[in-house]
């Protein structure tokens, strides 16, 4: 195993900060009283990188900040000693909430839309990328696009880090993720909600939703494919085979971050050097291990050496 030289880019364009709490029952119209809160870095590129860097591996954040949310943002994640770069905007970075029930245990997340970016400033992302003076092992963009960004801004993310001779890792849904496949990608993480979405087929069984992952490598989209498939566990393929693994049966104390978690690992693995069968186990291990932590934490690197070797990767 070799490890790869480089740093692991990740692009939030959406970055949040995510207050998280908790209150008795969720009702209309009462007050509820909720208890003290919770603040983390929130957006899936930031998630990614705070994974990798978890793990041990070299990673740099890339986004988008304005007003006191984003200087907050900025203040934790060096207070972390995540490596991270802000390019300013001109509106506030959103905020996201997360209340969990004590009653039933149900989460409910509110997910704001964000600042609107001018042509500018998205276009200032893009170009940080260009330039980044650091060589790049990967380039991970994940999350949604806030108002102002083109529809087919990873598409064109995905031309600009193709002529850099870099491979892309992809996380996004609906109009941005149909655009960046035409444009082809490295790697692409689609959950079953989305493959459905993109593909606007029902998929109602599994060799469905393996002949649809596979389509998009047999046309050029992808060249892997990892399909998360909540607890039905995830499948991995590329031109040169095809896994599958079951979800660990773990307590689950909240969802949120477990798919950044499962991305996390999985590029921090390929930065490693390892084959893509053994980097899914990780990710497997990953994405569950964020399941034990709660509101918006992400996996701890000891429940994801814990887990990883319970993971049974197998041939699909």
């Amino acid at each position: 195993m070799t490890s790869l030289a480089g740093t692991v880019l990740c692009l939030t364009m959406n970055p949040s900060v995510d207050v998280s709490t908790h209150t008795d029952r969720v009702v209309p119209t009462d007050k509820l009283r909720c208890g003290p809160p919770g603040r983390d870095a929130g957006g899936g590129g930031l998630n990614v990188a705070s994974v990798v860097h978890r793990l041990g591996g070299h990673s740099q954040a890339l986004y988008p900040a304005g007003g006191a949310a984003g200087q907050w943002l900025t203040g934790h994640l060096a207070h972390v000693g995540l490596p991270a770069r802000a390019l300013p905007i001109a509106q506030e970075t959103r905020e996201n909430f997360t209340v969990q029930a004590l009653d039933t245990g149900a989460e409910y997340r509110f997910v704001l839309p964000g600042p609107t970016l001018s042509e500018g400033e998205w276009q200032a992302c893009l170009d940080a990328v260009d330039t980044c003076p650091e060589p790049l092992t990967l380039v991970v963009a994940s999350g949604s696009l806030p108002p102002g960004v083109p529809a087919d801004f990873y598409a064109r993310l995905a031309q600009a880090t193709r002529q850099r001779g870099v491979r892309l890792v992809l996380d996004s849904s609906g109009p941005a993720l149909a655009a960046a496949l035409l444009a082809g990608v490295f790697l692409v993480k689609p959950n079953l909600r989305e493959l459905r979405e993109l593909t606007g087929l029902p998929l109602e069984h599994p060799d469905d939703w393996r002949a649809a992952a596979q389509a998009l490598i047999d046309r050029g989209q992808a060249e892997v494919v990892a399909l998360t498939l909540g607890a039905g566990g995830a499948l991995l393929l590329s031109r040169d085979g095809a896994w599958q693994a079951e979800a660990l049966p773990v307590e689950v104390a909240s969802s949120v971050g477990a798919g950044d978690s499962f991305v996390g690992a999985l590029v921090w693995s390929l930065q490693q050097g390892r084959a893509l069968p053994e980097a899914f186990g990780w990710a497997m291990a990953a994405g569950s291990a964020a399941l034990l932590t709660p509101g918006t934490g992400l996996c701890l690197p000891r429940d994801v050496h814990h887990l990883q070797p319970l993971v049974r990767v197998i041939a699909a």
